[in-house]
């Protein structure tokens, strides 16, 4: 028999869980700008590669017997070559949300260090094992200057910009000071005949040759280690990376220290390539290597970025220099092209980002 009332007494049927659906829709959110990011940068890595192949082929039919021929891909790959390292290097630092205005004074200093140790060792008769020692020497003092911005920046807490801004005067007057102000002329023959004009398989140059060996390696380090993985995760959210036991300060001097020995190589190639120091010819080495990075689809807000899409943006004022040369314009037009091109890749990274945020 049911008592009336006696139904009050009885538990209350067992709660449901409060659903975590507004977790759930964020969480989706969240997964759907991701996917939105990736897709967008995916997009924007076959657009500035069109850009690349439209401009080859446009110069091409231009001037087919000028632009394409074996003779003029071997000269515009060997004057990118250091770009190219410099390029690879600082893909790193903008990744980890970092920027580095001193690679260029850096490469200088690296050349001259490297050129004086060579000329110590034996100058033009010199041989490989001189060779050798001058490109550890390039690169033990370019990873200096990088070892000194990493520690200002991570311990000393200066933004990278006013500490690489420093350091870009600092490399360059020393190196001035090491060479009394003039160009070290005197270099290893072996050095020029080899590397600085050789070419492998008679067709490629070596300067190329060890640029593309070195993005391949640090492109593939970004993309499938620990290490490419801390530095993502280091530009895109500091703090989360600290909380995920990622020693950030430690992992940023690490970037700025191979982003430096990388320019120490420019250095030693650029010896190679013009058979001595050239102290006044990498004044805007720095600024054209940031544009190459953002052309290529690297955000100055860091956590995005490929080496691969800074190889090719390196590819797009150097072709834009030798088909203006070509065809008879001015080469000031291709600080124009660059100037604006850099803008528009800004303006494309900033209108991907606030697709994401508001995803």
């Amino acid at each position: 028999m049911t008592v009336p009332g006696d139904d009050a007494q009885l538990p209350p049927p067992p709660s449901v869980p409060a659903t975590h659906e507004p977790d759930r829709s964020r969480a989706d959110r969240v997964l759907v700008a991701v996917k939105r990011s990736r897709l967008a940068r995916f997009n924007a890595g076959i657009g500035v590669s069109a850009i690349l192949i439209s401009l080859i082929a446009a110069f091409s039919i231009a001037r087919p017997h000028e632009f394409a021929t074996g003779f003029n891909a071997r000269t515009l790959t060997a004057d990118a070559s250091s770009l190219m390292v410099l390029a690879t290097g600082l893909t790193f630092v903008v990744v980890s949300a970092g920027i580095d205005l001193s690679i260029g004074s850096v490469l200088v200093f690296a050349s001259v260090i490297s050129a004086k140790v060579m000329v110590a060792l034996g100058g033009a008769s010199a041989g490989w094992s001189a060779i050798v020692l001058g490109l550890l020497a390039a690169v033990a003092a370019g990873m200096g200057w990088g070892l000194l911005n990493g520690f200002l920046i991570t311990k000393a807490k200066i933004p990278p910009l006013i500490v690489t801004l420093g350091t870009l005067g600092a490399a360059l007057g020393l190196a001035q000071v090491v060479s009394s102000g003039q160009d070290v002329q005197v270099v290893p023959a072996h050095l020029q005949s080899t590397i600085g004009i050789g070419a492998a398989f008679g067709e490629i140059p070596w300067l190329f040759v060890i640029a593309a060996v070195l993005a391949i390696v640090f492109g593939l380090i970004l993309r499938y280690t620990r290490f490419g993985r801390y530095t993502y995760a280091c530009g895109s959210s500091p703090e989360a990376a600290r909380r995920a036991g990622v020693n950030v300060d430690r992992h940023l001097m690490k970037v700025y220290v191979i982003q430096a020995g990388l320019a120490g190589v420019a250095g030693w190639m650029s010896l190679a390539q013009f058979a001595g120091t050239t102290i006044a010819g990498h004044s805007s080495d720095n600024l054209n290597a940031i544009a190459a990075v953002v052309i290529g689809g690297c955000s100055l807000f860091g956590g995005v970025g490929t080496v691969a899409g800074s190889m090719v943006g390196v590819f797009i004022p150097a072709v834009l220099a030798d088909g203006f040369l070509i065809v008879g314009l001015q080469a000031f037009w291709v600080e124009v092209a660059v100037g604006a091109v850099l803008i528009l890749a800004v303006y494309l990274d900033l209108l991907r980002r606030r697709s994401a945020n508001s995803a």
